[in-house]
């Protein structure tokens, strides 16, 4: 049947598996949402951004990033 549409051409069958998402397969991604919510309660409890930022190895500006993220999860 196939050969009555593309008689002499070639054709791409995709595979059938699904393949994981980005950091699916080495848990990397739960690790960072695990991160940034600690790092949100601990900017809840009242940490400072700049003692954040030291204590998680990241710039403030990233730091702000998450916690404007985490703050739209929660509406």
């Amino acid at each position: 049947m196939i050969q009555q549409y593309t008689d002499g051409t070639n054709i791409y069958i995709p595979r059938r598996e699904k393949r994981c998402g980005w950091g699916e397969k080495n848990q990397i991604k739960m690790r960072l949402c695990e991160r940034n919510d600690s790092i949100y309660k601990a900017y809840l409890s009242g940490d400072k951004i700049k003692d954040l930022s030291e204590r998680f190895c990241l710039s403030e500006k990233s730091i702000w990033r998450i916690v404007g993220q985490e703050k739209k999860k929660e509406i």
